[in-house]
């Protein structure tokens, strides 16, 4: 078997250590589903993507993303991390400002910037949509969420593909304190088809970040995520749909990680069409090659 590249990433990360790890096999082609999914077992990350040609001139390459169980359709942070990975390797380029993922999920454009000269890469996430509204009080949500001081808008289902629960808690204090109730959360869950909750509260006065979240995933693993970019995205279209975004002009950072040892600022912009771009910074930290 050939040796193929491979980098080890830190994705939404101001510098290496901060944000999530990802695993990225470049030269991919050669690999059947089954060698795929055990690779990705074997890294033991949150997530490890594969790298393939474009078929054609309308993307820059193709990908397929797996956790260490399953395939998985989309998420941001693997596909953050592929786009900066297919850069540093020379297997993309970009065309005006931008790339294009192909994968399970379809066709999605990332933009790659330039600022204050460091490179971010954002993805413009699948639409997400309002799958209920709920009170404090609902029966399915109570033992989740019971002790927890909330914040002003209603707790709601959305559904970006993985369904989350966005729950509002009353200040960054709180939130950050908070100790999850595993099995409730296990429980609402998997009742429910979602992935978990997804917490967050408002931090006014903050020159570096607008959110403090923390991203609690109930449906077969239980852990929290260190730095969710579709979650994150998943939150941002709730907060549009309310008139309620952070920020300014449809911009602003949200703080993930820090309950879990990570450090995560990730970088939300809602467009003018209502599209939301989820982004952020990525550093290498692994270089090599993949001898399997």
């Amino acid at each position: 078997m050939p040796l193929r590249r491979f980098l080890q990433v830190d994705v939404f990360s101001p510098r290496a250590g901060c944000g999530n790890p990802l695993a990225v096999v470049l030269d991919a082609e050669g690999l059947d589903e089954a060698a795929m999914q055990a690779i990705a077992r074997w890294t033991k990350l949150p997530e490890t993507t594969f790298v393939f040609p474009a078929s054609d001139d309308g993307a820059s390459y193709r990908l397929r993303m797996f956790a260490p169980q399953k395939e998985v359709p989309f998420a941001g942070h693997p596909s953050v991390g592929t786009a900066h990975a297919a850069l540093a390797a020379g297997i993309a380029q970009v065309r005006d400002g931008m790339l294009v993922q192909d994968g399970i999920a379809g066709r999605l454009p990332l933009r790659v910037d330039t600022i204050d000269g460091m490179q971010r890469i954002a993805i413009r996430v699948p639409r997400a949509s309002v799958a209920e509204i709920v009170d404090a009080g609902d029966a399915r949500l109570v033992p989740a969420i019971a002790g927890w001081p909330l914040g002003a808008l209603s707790p709601a289902l959305m559904d970006g593909g993985r369904k989350w629960w966005v729950v509002e808690l009353a200040d960054e204090a709180t939130l950050r304190g908070l100790a999850p109730d595993w099995d409730a959360i296990a429980t609402l869950a998997e009742s429910t088809g979602a992935m978990g909750v997804f917490a967050y509260a408002r931090v006014p006065g903050n020159a570096d970040y607008q959110l403090a979240v923390r991203a609690f995933v109930g449906n077969g693993r239980r852990f929290e995520d260190a730095a969710s970019g579709a979650a994150n995205a998943v939150l941002a279209a709730w907060l549009d749909s309310r008139g309620a975004l952070p920020g300014r002009d449809g911009r602003y950072v949200a703080s993930q990680g820090r309950e879990v040892g990570f450090d995560a600022l990730l970088e939300l912009h809602i467009d003018t069409d209502g599209e939301v771009w989820s982004g952020g910074q990525v550093q290498t930290v692994v270089t090599g090659h993949l001898d399997w």
